[in-house]
């Protein structure tokens, strides 16, 4: 009951993930993004093995597709999988299991892949995809984020009782190997793809400030200066 986008930015080479889901704390389960390296992201019956495995073959030089073949090896319970997988050049590959619940699927795209299950429909894959392509000249958290929009908006998750909220959401975007330069999170809440929206404007306002602090700590002003200026008090 998951869907999802993992990307690559075509201008900066820059990779992302962007996840919502009904189940809680989704955004300490993505561990598989890596600068320069990739993206593979496991979900539906998860094995939290697959990722870092994955990371270390495309680090190693395997395309995606043979490393989907490995992990396909390495797992008695691959079928019960839905995996996405992108290297850094946005080549991209998927695997959606036939033990997955219904409505499961997925769409590779140029430099992007999108997937999920427990859907309404294969419309939720297509509109993560309009999302995702929609301004192609945004930075790439604004993209993945107007995916996730673009599933929930086409009817995201439905269960045996109906539809199901996201209650928790997150996006995770690297250029740099040492940290992510965007990695927000909603772990809990009754609408966590907007509060997830939220939460990226309020980051993207103090990114700058953020950074530059880090860059350069003899001339940075102080966080309070800075919330000034924000409010229009200096």
């Amino acid at each position: 009951m998951t869907f999802s986008i993992i990307a690559r930015c075509p201008d900066t080479g820059r990779l992302g993930l962007g996840i919502a889901t009904f189940s809680i704390g989704v955004g300490g389960r993505c561990e598989g993004v890596l600068a320069g390296v990739g993206i593979c992201k496991t979900q539906a019956f998860t094995n939290r093995g697959n990722d870092p495995l994955a990371i270390e073959l495309l680090r190693q030089g395997f395309g995606p597709a043979e490393v989907l073949r490995q992990l396909a090896t390495n797992d008695p319970d691959h079928a019960y999988r839905q995996i996405g997988i992108l290297d850094r050049d946005g080549n991209g590959v998927a695997h959606t299991g036939s033990g997955t619940r219904p409505w499961s699927g997925h769409k590779v795209g140029e430099g992007y892949v999108a997937f999920g299950n427990v859907l309404a429909g294969p419309q939720v894959i297509e509109a993560i995809a309009r999302g995702f392509m929609a301004d192609q000249q945004a930075p790439l958290e604004l993209r993945l984020l107007a995916a996730l929009e673009g599933g929930r908006d086409a009817g995201g998750q439905v269960g045996a009782h109906g539809r199901l909220p996201e209650r928790s959401a997150a996006i995770r975007v690297v250029a740099d190997p040492d940290y992510p330069e965007a990695d927000v999170r909603v772990d809990l809440h009754d609408e966590a793809v907007a509060e997830l929206r939220r939460v990226l404007e309020e980051f993207k306002r103090y990114e700058t400030f953020y950074r530059e602090r880090g860059l350069d700590p003899s001339t940075a002003i102080t966080q309070d200066e800075f919330v000034a200026r924000l409010e229009g008090r200096t």
